[in-house]
């Protein structure tokens, strides 16, 4: 199970200072969500339930190969992106994405919690913008096919 909140950036921190990775995911399935992913030096399957803030998420490590071979029934546009990992308080992790290729401007972070209650009482910082969880429009596989949003 996954809980998580996303959110719009409104002022970037200084990135030279946190670890980040590229990534590459391109999506078999936008519903259900069948994605395909690179990060780094590693490659995995991953499945989404439908939802929102809590959802499931089945993730299966794969071989370069595999994912290889796996590419080519990827649909629509693939999401690249650079994910920089930033400690929080409380022992949180946001992750901050930038996003390249058709989506090159788009910025979003997200922080995943051990629980809803943690979720619902979690205070951003400053340079959060626009809680977007509950809006589709800035799910990756929504981004894949729509591109950025233009409202």
């Amino acid at each position: 199970m996954e809980i998580e909140r996303k959110f719009l950036v409104k002022e970037l921190p200084d990135l030279n200072i946190y670890p980040h990775k590229r990534i590459v995911q391109g999506y078999i399935s936008t519903d259900p969500v069948i994605r395909v992913r690179q990060m780094g030096d590693t490659y995995c399957v991953c499945l989404k339930s439908q939802g929102h803030m809590i959802r499931e998420e089945f993730e299966l490590s794969i071989t370069k190969e595999q994912c290889d071979a796996l590419w080519p029934k990827v649909e629509n546009s693939p999401v690249e992106k650079t994910r920089y990992f930033i400690s929080l308080d409380h022992n949180l992790i946001a992750e901050l994405d930038v996003y390249q290729g058709h989506l090159n401007g788009l910025l979003t972070v997200e922080v995943e919690f051990d629980s809803s209650v943690d979720a619902a009482n979690f205070i951003p910082p400053s340079w959060f913008g626009e809680d977007i969880t509950h809006d589709n429009r800035y799910k990756n596989n929504h981004l894949s096919v729509y591109g950025i949003p233009t409202t």
